[in-house]
């Protein structure tokens, strides 16, 4: 935890209900517990998702548990703003309609997120992988969508890219490989899959989220978490490390840094 974040605003850009908490949960913990009043953009409601067995919808529909979902999480794991827009999720493949995140123009999910950027006025943006790491389309829209807002708006915010490592999402296909060989997603390309060591600009520790973290997940009752299953030091690799790619300001090399760059305000 930094207080370099007090009085500060982070905001986080994701595709899905789910991806704030699965994904950057720790971070998002870590700038609330530092200070930083967080927002949560999220593109869609996750309507394609599969739901977790035996969740039951009752009266309502997939995508107002999961918008539900992720207020709670949210909450739990510190941000105090939700801005949602107003595409369709596209699925993992198929065609994508007009209407989804992958099939609108990729203009409009950039004013969308540009008029975001202008209401939030972050000082630190995160958003997920452009490069199409998790083999989640969707993913790599909203990355790309995001990175041209911030760089259009040039409002001084820095930008960064939340990833996996590629030496983790190999050791968690080794580990599906063994105990779900049916799994479609051992059809993944693994030299695709990841980021590779050397792109990593940024590796925040925050293994004291854990808990909280944890909490988080559970509230997302629709989904099966990505966690299940899997041995407990894989899933503190997942957990207690965050790593990143810093797109703005550029990257000028070096050792990696250990904070997110919060930058002065006049």
């Amino acid at each position: 935890m930094t207080t370099a974040w007090s009085g500060r605003r982070l905001l986080l850009v994701v595709a899905h209900p789910d991806d704030e908490t699965f994904g950057c949960g720790s971070l998002i913990a870590d700038a609330a517990a530092g200070g930083a009043h967080v927002t949560v953009c999220c593109a869609t409601r996750g309507e394609a998702g599969e739901l977790a067995p035996g969740c039951e919808l009752g009266a309502g529909t997939l995508a107002d548990l999961r918008v539900r979902e992720l207020h709670e999480a949210g909450g739990v794991l510190g941000a105090r703003g939700f801005e949602l827009l107003d595409f369709v999720d596209s699925g993992m493949d198929g065609q994508a309609g007009p209407d989804t995140l992958v099939g609108a123009p990729l203009e409009s999910v950039v004013e969308a997120v540009a008029t975001v950027l202008d209401r939030v006025d972050p000082d630190v943006v995160v958003t997920l992988d452009p490069t199409g790491g998790d083999g989640h389309r969707d993913h790599v829209r909203i990355a790309e969508a995001t990175t041209e807002a911030v760089r259009l708006r040039s409002s001084g915010a820095s930008l960064y890219h939340w990833c996996i490592p590629r030496s983790v999402l190999l050791r968690w296909l080794e580990h599906t490989r063994e105990v779900n060989p049916g799994s479609g997603h051992l059809e993944l390309d693994s030299s695709d899959l990841g980021r590779p060591t050397d792109d990593i600009t940024t590796v925040l520790e925050l293994a004291a989220h854990l808990d909280v973290r944890r909490d988080a997940i559970a509230r997302h009752t629709s989904q099966r978490s990505p966690f299940e299953d899997m041995p407990d030091d894989l899933v503190h690799e997942f957990l207690a490390r965050d790593h990143l790619v810093r797109a703005e300001p550029p990257w000028p090399g070096g050792p990696q840094e250990a904070a997110l760059l919060i930058p002065d305000r006049p």
